[in-house]
């Protein structure tokens, strides 16, 4: 692994590079805030797409492609005179360094449960009006619920069990089966995923990694069943869905 010196070596090379880029590459000079948004949220789903499939090869080139957006964001902000890289890291160290007193003050904590606790009471010292103030509008919704319920467990706001939380899920499925009207019957199912994935993380299981492997799970499949009907001369439009299970289940030996 490298020594600390060369890492900041490798620091300062990318910052040089980065005004190069922004001086001298028409592509890099045009671009601002709102164009480099959606290019970076495409970066971090390629980087959660390598860490499911814990790709140290690819993890590396994707957090590399994440660094690189987070220095252009920097230096576009030098550029408006607000901010700089300097600034970003030394008000995260700031925020790590409050925020964690059992490391750098005299606050003693049991476990990684009074951690989180600390951690949610002190970001509304830090002038947060609510607790659930942090939870980005944009995050998806599996992602946001996560979020939601794992803030308000910051303040003890949580079910006593995992079995608890089941009893929620039966009581939720209950009311979405025995709604009619479309909308209400909507948003029952609603309450049906958020009280799913709020089990699931009581249950140290999380939600969205495994909807995502089963998701990769299914395409697999399917162009696996794909894959038999075309040796087998079937197209797929004109078979009976039972005559596709068939295909489905040979398809599943091939997991």
């Amino acid at each position: 692994m490298n020594s600390k010196e060369q890492k900041l070596e490798a620091f300062s090379k990318l910052l040089d590079i980065m005004d190069d880029l922004r001086e001298k590459c028409p592509w890099d000079k045009k671009q601002d805030l709102q164009s480099l948004r959606h290019l970076t949220l495409e970066e971090v789903y390629e980087l959660s797409d390598a860490l499911l499939e814990e790709n140290l090869t690819e993890i590396k080139k994707e957090l590399g492609d994440v660094l690189l957006h987070l220095v252009f964001y920097a230096k576009i902000g030098s550029e408006k005179g607000s901010f700089d890289i300097a600034d970003v890291i030394n008000s995260l160290n700031e925020k790590l360094i409050f925020r964690h007193p059992h490391i750098y003050g005299n606050v003693e904590v049991k476990d990684e449960e009074e951690v989180k606790q600390n951690w949610e009471k002190l970001k509304l010292k830090e002038g947060n009006k609510s607790i659930l103030a942090g939870v980005p509008k944009s995050l998806p919704p599996i992602i946001k619920a996560y979020r939601i319920q794992e803030k308000v467990k910051g303040i003890g706001f949580e079910f006593a069990s995992a079995e608890d939380a089941w009893k929620k899920v039966d009581e939720e499925l209950a009311e979405f089966h025995a709604e009619t009207d479309l909308e209400k019957k909507e948003k029952e199912l609603g309450d049906v995923f958020f009280s799913l994935i709020n089990y699931a993380r009581i249950s140290n299981l999380n939600a969205d990694s495994a909807l995502e492997r089963t998701n990769v799970k299914f395409i697999n499949r399917f162009k696996t069943l794909e894959k038999l009907a075309l040796e087998k001369n079937l197209q797929l439009s004109e078979m009976s869905l039972q005559e596709m299970d068939v295909l489905w289940e040979e398809a599943k030996k091939w997991d």
